[in-house]
């Protein structure tokens, strides 16, 4: 087993096997989207000619959605997807989210909760995509004031309870819509079916995968992580890796990796995001140069799959910082990846 070449396979990062940022994050079944501009990358870069056009296409139309889901934070996922992953996460990530909301001496009583949710849709519904600051001014006309925080949670309560998801693609600023009005409504889906299709998107991006890198990446608990890999049967296959167990598949991609490829990575990008234990592609003594203890992640440079360097974009120009002189400018792998990056601007 190799898991760098097979992880960079599987995530699409090289040889993809897509032409449309959909397909993309179907496969992945959900793509961490912290950073508004990033997460455009994070997708493009994943099909067989980037397009940032594309993407926004796929966006506007509601193919792929932007909402609060796991572990509290920003995921992309696809049309098809999104109802079954709200019945699934949801209540694992409401309870997370009261948490931090008394964390922080924040409580939103259940009234409140509901009167402002039932604002916040006719808002949305007037304007069709509605940015936080008309959110803010609508709900001032109706003389309802409070602070960004509180805020904040109750959009992200309307998230979860499947009210609300992203609007229209602005260049800087995130947009809401209702969700109904992106994706239409489907029969519910019983919770293992939901559990069984989740694990497997999980491990066919992920692969080779630990029981406790899924724990990590979805947000549910361990029993129902287990359930999810009994679910799937011998579809599933595990082997040892420095002492480690990995799940991966019997067809698990193995050919394609080429040596000397330089990928350049946006923030919170799931080769990383996808782990509990990075160590696979981070080398320790790099860590602090890829993330930080609080969960901010910043955009990196792969040479072979392994995280070699930062970088940097401004004005349609793009700088590295390599960690050694093999990585950095010149190397001809890094300079036709600075050119893929700044096409699929330009696309």
């Amino acid at each position: 087993m190799n898991p760098v070449s097979q992880r960079l396979l599987s995530q699409q990062l090289i040889c993809p096997q897509f032409t449309t940022p959909e397909e993309a994050v179907n496969w992945m079944g959900a793509v961490q989207a912290q950073d508004y501009k990033g997460m455009r990358w994070a997708v493009a870069m994943r099909t067989r000619r980037p397009s940032a056009k594309a993407f926004k296409r796929a966006y506007d139309s509601g193919a792929i959605v932007r909402f609060h889901l796991m572990r509290g934070t920003w995921q992309l996922v696809s049309a098809e997807d999104y109802r079954p992953w709200i019945e699934l996460c949801s209540r694992k990530a409401i309870a997370v989210t009261r948490g931090w909301m008394a964390t922080n001496g924040i409580s939103i009583p259940n009234e409140e909760l509901f009167r402002v949710r039932d604002i916040l849709c006719r808002i949305v519904a007037d304007l069709g995509s509605a940015t936080k600051e008309e959110i803010v001014r609508g709900l001032a006309e109706r003389d309802i004031r409070m602070d960004d925080h509180r805020l904040s949670y109750h959009i992200r309560m309307a998230e979860l309870s499947g009210v609300l998801c992203s609007g229209d693609l602005l260049p800087r600023k995130a947009t809401y819509a209702l969700a109904d009005d992106k994706m239409p409504a489907r029969e519910p889906f019983e919770r293992d079916d939901a559990l069984t299709r989740f694990t497997r998107k999980y491990f066919r991006h992920s692969q080779p995968a630990t029981l406790e890198d899924f724990a990590w990446w979805s947000g549910l608990g361990l029993n129902d992580c287990r359930r999810g890999i009994a679910l799937l049967g011998d579809w599933l296959h595990s082997e040892s890796w420095r002492g480690r167990e990995f799940f991966l598949t019997d067809d698990a991609r193995t050919r394609g990796f080429r040596k000397d490829r330089c990928i350049l990575l946006p923030p919170f990008d799931e080769y990383l995001i996808s782990y509990k234990s990075r160590d696979v592609v981070l080398p320790p003594e790099h860590r602090h140069r890829a993330h930080d203890q609080s969960g901010t992640f910043w955009p990196v440079c792969l040479l072979d799959g392994k995280v070699a360097g930062n970088w940097s974009a401004a004005a349609e120009r793009v700088a590295v910082s390599p960690f050694n002189e093999d990585s950095g400018p010149g190397h001809a792998s890094l300079e036709a990846e600075i050119g893929r990056y700044l096409a699929f601007l330009k696309r």
